[in-house]
Order: C-alpha cells, then structure tokens, then sequence
C-alpha cells in the first residue's frame, strides 16, 4: 500500500484521532492529516501515531483541508491512489481497502462510498430524507447518478486528484468534488459502506441539524 495516501482533514479530534491513525496504519503506512487550525492536541497526537502532519494557521474548512492534503500526496511520484478518511472514527478501513482493491482492479477511476447500499449504517429517518434530498439536488446539478454524494469515503486515482481543485470549503466541497469529477469524465462506482455513527460522531457534526446545513449550503452557494 506504499502507492496509496490516506488525507484526513484534521480539526480537533484528540479524543480519537491517535486510534484512528494507529488502525489505519495497519493496512495504509502513509497517512497525511490537514491539521485545520485545531485549538487542542490533534497534530501532535496524530503525529506521534505515526500520520505526517500539514497545519493551517487558522481554520480554513473541511474543502481546504482536502485540496492540501491532495497537493501533499501529489507531491509524491509514486502515489497512485488517494482515500478520503474522516478523522472522527466514523470510517471503517476495511472499506477503504476494498475501495482501493476496485480501483487497482480497474472497475473504475474513482470510487465513492454509499451509506445506502446496505443496511449496515444506522441513520434516522429524518436524516436519511434529508441527505437523499442533498444527493438528489447534486444529481440534478453536477449530472452524476449517485446515491450518497455527502460521504466522506472516497477513493481516486492520480489522474483524477490531478484534475480536482475544491474551492467550496465548507461542507458545500462534497458536492463541488461530484461535480468536478462528473465533468472530468472519469469513469466512478459506488461502494457499499459502513458509517458508524455514535455519540462522539454525533457531537462533532453527523448530527441531524448538520445534514440540513448540507443541504442549504448546497442551495445556497
């Protein structure tokens, strides 16, 4: 796995992010984590776990973090794949393997993870008509027929992390990367994931409100 970089946006995560580089660097020896202007000890923890670490100064947004974490792995001839990774332990890395399998494999140049294609993930009601309402506006806009277009789990091919460049740096890039890779033309499957939702996910962001804050961002960009 030596030709796949793993980019975690980082902002204030200290209570997990250690264990969730340690699990990761099991099967993905090269992580980079985008320290977003983090007011406690994520860098170093996340250093000391064994992740290279960029910092911002100041917090920028989750789409920021993103474009600097694609330009750090980038900047390494041999990377071929990218994995897109949340830092709050939401993400299990036996998808994201099996997402990298399906690119080495050739199915396709980018690989985005559903939540939908299971029934693994538990989400409320009201938050899955909600992101199917944000994924159904993104199909509609960006021409692209996906059934989770807001998860975080993702997995690309160098050609194509080449090509993006996020702008939108809130919550609003997720969409803007659908959009940027429909318009590429860049072949892309989904692939059924786990999103383990709990009470310190729920606390840094997965929450309903949150979903709804999506879905107008989205709107009103």
């Amino acid at each position: 796995m030596h030709d796949t970089w793993v980019v975690i946006p980082l902002f204030n995560e200290a209570e997990v992010i250690g264990d969730v580089i340690r699990d990761l660097r099991q099967t993905f020896p090269q992580v980079v984590c985008v320290d977003d202007g983090s007011s406690d000890d994520s860098a170093r923890l996340a250093r000391e776990a064994g992740a290279r670490v960029v910092q911002h100064p100041v917090n920028l947004g989750q789409g920021a973090a993103l474009q600097t974490g694609f330009d750090y792995a980038l900047s390494d001839p041999a990377m071929k794949w990218v994995v897109t990774f949340d830092a709050d332990g939401q993400h299990q890395v036996a998808d994201a393997l099996a997402m990298v399998e399906r690119l080495r494999a050739g199915d396709a140049e980018v690989v985005f993870g559903s939540r939908f294609l299971d029934e693994r993930t538990e989400a409320g009601l009201a938050k899955k008509l909600v992101l199917r309402a944000a994924v159904g506006y993104t199909n509609m806009t960006t021409h692209t027929r996906l059934t989770d277009a807001h998860n975080g789990l993702r997995a690309m091919s160098r050609s194509v992390v080449e090509k993006v460049e996020i702008t939108q740096n809130r919550m609003a890039h997720a969409s803007e990367l659908v959009a940027q890779i429909g318009a590429s033309g860049a072949t892309y499957v989904e692939q059924p994931v786990h999103i383990l939702y709990t009470d310190y996910s729920r606390s840094k962001g997965q929450s309903l409100w949150n979903s709804i804050n999506i879905l107008a961002e989205l709107i009103l960009r």
